[in-house]
């Protein structure tokens, strides 16, 4: 058996290296990018030793697959993983700007077990267990329940004028915390059409569903954790009752960008 409690300590660790390190907080941090539109921090590393080594310890049969690690094909043979995104929302991050956290997650044979999102910049710990429930900050989470997809709350900037009947809100840098507003009932739709990683999602999708989201990738159909190829196109996280909706809207345009992995 895991030791939940621990595992919470060790992502809030995680969270305060990062923090100590977050220009937001007047502190300076060396940024780069690892490659045109990819940039990464000082922090993004930091927090990646840190949870490597920590994770490590509490759960040595785990295999690693993280952004910031060089990816190694023997996690395949575990049924076990830990799947990790250092700083979810660098560019928030190195901003200045709150939207941004550590993403831990737990994947047992494809599945996530465990999902934390830690956001010291907000305030805010997130943590999700398979069949268990999701809370934000020890309230349980309760996932929006709207019925009509139109007048539909994204995170987003700006909508494009074919989904003009949908309603923008507030839109982190992180993707994992845009999902997790849809479990905290703060937007009813977030949809991705881009070629995305599994560590972008794993423990927020669990958020999601385990506050009673609808989760699947932008055609519908479930996630699957540790491939040997770590990518997926796109992420749908909605109210259940618009999912079917949402799918529809974007099947189109989704299957068009999903040619050019």
């Amino acid at each position: 058996m895991i030791d939940h409690k621990r595992l919470e300590s060790i992502a809030a660790a995680a969270g305060e290296i990062a923090y100590d390190l977050w220009p937001g907080a007047g502190n300076s941090v060396k940024s780069w990018e690892k490659e045109p539109g990819s940039p990464v921090s000082d922090a993004d590393l930091a927090v990646d030793a840190f949870l490597k080594r920590e994770l490590g310890a509490l759960l040595p049969s785990a295999g690693w697959l993280s952004e910031e690690t060089a990816d190694d094909p023997g996690r395949l043979e575990n049924d076990l993983i830990w799947l990790v995104d250092p700083v979810d929302g660098t560019r928030d991050f190195i901003r200045g700007r709150s939207g941004w956290a550590v993403s831990v997650a737990l994947i047992s044979r494809g599945r996530p077990l465990i999902g934390i999102l830690a956001a010291p910049a907000r305030g805010e710990t997130w943590i999700a267990q398979a069949g268990k429930g999701a809370s934000r900050n020890g309230t349980a989470l309760a996932a929006s329940t709207r019925r009509e997809f139109s007048g539909a709350r994204v995170p987003i900037e700006q909508l494009p004028k074919v989904d003009s009947d949908l309603v923008c809100v507030d839109k982190p840098n992180s993707i994992a915390l845009r999902i997790a507003m849809v479990a905290a009932d703060e937007a009813d739709l977030l949809a991705t059409m881009r070629w995305g990683f599994e560590w972008d999602v794993g423990a927020a999708a669990l958020i999601a569903r385990e506050a009673g989201a609808a989760v699947t990738d932008v055609f519908g159909r479930k996630l699957d954790y540790n491939k040997r190829d770590p990518r997926a196109f796109g992420v749908l996280a909605s109210a259940p009752d618009i999912h079917g909706a949402a799918v529809d809207r974007l099947a189109e345009r989704a299957a068009a960008l999903a040619k050019n992995p």
